[in-house]
């Protein structure tokens, strides 16, 4: 059992940064994709961005690529998120997933291949 552990929301400007992480315990994640998802209110579950267990490889949603930056410290057993020039449209919840994989350079965007979840971060941008 893997239990994930959000924090780093807040209220920010438009145009301004935070850095959200994501810490695990109950098992190490070197085998695990981890992955952050986003919730709006009235919207659905969508896909931000996902990095592989070996940290080799990182994917993004489109919405946000050039913005936002995903990373790991397996040391740490933990994952990051750093949002730069964050637009009102970011507002959201911010969740972490861990994902079991085939292999140390595998990333799923898709959020039913995630097995573990956080409970959530609150992100609200302000104009």
């Amino acid at each position: 059992q893997v239990q994930l552990v959000e924090s780093g929301g807040g209220l920010v400007q438009a145009g301004g940064s935070l850095r959200l992480s994501c810490a695990a315990s109950g098992r190490t994640l070197n085998n695990y994709a981890m992955g952050w998802f986003r919730q709006a209110p009235g919207k659905e579950r969508e896909f931000v961005a996902c990095i592989s267990g070996s940290g080799g490889t990182v994917d993004y949603a489109d919405s946000v690529k050039g913005r936002f930056t995903i990373s790991r410290d397996n040391a740490k057993n933990s994952v990051y998120l750093q949002m730069d020039s964050l637009k009102p449209e970011d507002t959201a919840v911010y969740s972490c997933a861990a994902a079991r994989g085939p292999g140390a350079y595998w990333t799923v965007q898709t959020d039913y291949e995630y097995d573990y979840w956080g409970q959530g971060t609150q992100v609200t941008v302000s104009t």
